[in-house]
């Protein structure tokens, strides 16, 4: 972490929009969370906003601190679109870290079968793989039979890609007798990989781990053979908050999982992912002695409407946070189409009918809805990460 301020001085020199984020922080000691707190959650609709905004004359809105030429290696576009570039560092987007715990040695051949077309994913692992001497063959997506030929007869280590690509190769090769047991290992991400998937493939041979990686972000956090939780990577800063919020949960809550990375071409500070995580304690038995999360738990955007009106999490973090009795709400939802209710659940330190009336006021005033309020222990909602709760039943 000692390189960690001066990788901010020159963020702050060269990106715009990192030096506005850091404007009222008194020094660069970002590695504290205490000070990260107090700077605002940026998502992933702002920096959309940001870059439409400044499109015409900077495509990144600001937050790039490279532009074309022999620093910038390559410019990709997501969803949005939304582009990210990529500087011309050795392994750029850190994922030579996350191959290495899953078992990727120099002198394999590696199958990547992430999309190469527009979108980051294929070279952000190659650039891993490369790093730690492999070979790669740059499968891409589709064409499954021609993907088997060549795993049959370039017999590759391993695979890169999604666990349910990796499902669909192995299944066909069995329908087909394809030999594909030269696959030993698998670094997979972009989807959920269960614990039964991973039984699954272990059954047929091929040790598969996850990792957890944005476009924007790169690697965030990846598995290691103790099969506990997900490590996070060295250059990153991770935080749990209150979805809706960028208030930090207790070590164990579930929240949404908040990145802070402070790579010199494209800092971004407080980065919300959009995804449920929650601190894992201790060490990871490996010996690795890095932070470590659960992993993906769902997402944290649960925005829903109500009677024709939009409820926002962060509502209901506005409604706890006028009342310091208020540990923790959860605002449920149900009924039938048309004719929906809404009921919070609050877990306080007492049990008081007068709370619970100014309770009910306060969600009128700030939804413009009414609630049911039910005051329940504390520690008695689930720890699942959800703020707003549907369960309503639609025809």
């Amino acid at each position: 972490m000692a390189a960690l301020p001066r990788q901010v001085a020159h963020a702050k020199k060269e990106s715009p929009a990192f030096a506005e984020l850091l404007a009222d922080v008194d020094g660069i000691a970002v590695t504290s969370r205490a000070v990260l707190a107090t700077l605002p959650v940026v998502r992933k609709k702002e920096l959309l906003e940001r870059q439409k905004a400044q499109r015409a004359t900077d495509p990144f809105g600001g937050f790039s601190a490279v532009r074309w030429g022999p620093r910038m290696r390559r410019v990709y576009a997501s969803p949005g679109p939304i582009y990210e570039p990529e500087a011309s560092t050795r392994d750029y987007w850190r994922t030579a870290r996350a191959l290495f715990a899953a078992g990727f040695r120099s002198g394999d051949l590696v199958h990547n079968s992430f999309s190469y077309h527009m979108t980051p994913g294929a070279f952000m692992y190659e650039s891993g793989a490369l790093e730690l001497g492999c070979t790669v063959f740059p499968a891409g997506t589709g064409q499954t039979e021609q993907q088997l030929q060549a795993i049959s007869e370039l017999r590759p280590q391993a695979y890169i890609g999604t666990p349910s690509f990796l499902r669909i190769l192995v299944e066909k090769a069995a329908d087909a007798r394809v030999d594909v047991s030269s696959l030993r290992v698998a670094s997979v991400a972009g989807e959920a990989c269960p614990p039964s998937l991973c039984d699954w493939f272990e059954e047929r041979g091929v040790a598969v781990y996850q990792n957890y990686a944005t476009a924007d972000l790169g690697v965030v956090a990846y598995e290691t053979q103790s099969r506990e939780g997900l490590v996070v990577d060295e250059g990153v800063i991770v935080e749990i908050v209150r979805p809706g919020t960028g208030e930090l949960v207790p070590d164990g809550e579930v929240g949404e999982l908040v990145v802070t990375t402070l790579a010199p071409a494209y800092p971004l500070v407080r980065f919300g992912t959009g995804d449920l995580s929650a601190i894992l304690p201790g060490a990871c038995p490996t010996g690795r002695t890095g932070q470590r999360i659960l992993g993906w738990m769902g997402r944290a955007d649960q925005t829903t409407k109500v009677r024709g009106m939009f409820v926002h999490p962060s509502q209901v973090a506005d409604v706890a946070r006028r009342f310091p009795q208020v540990k923790k709400a959860r605002l449920v939802i149900s009924g039938e189409t048309a004719n929906d209710q809404m009921c919070l659940r609050v877990e306080a330190g007492g049990l008081d009918a007068g709370l619970q009336m100014q309770i009910e006021a306060a969600v009128r005033d700030i939804t413009k809805l009414r609630a049911q309020v039910e005051l329940v222990p504390p520690g008695s909602l689930p720890n699942d990460g959800k703020v707003i709760e549907d369960s309503r039943r639609y025809a």
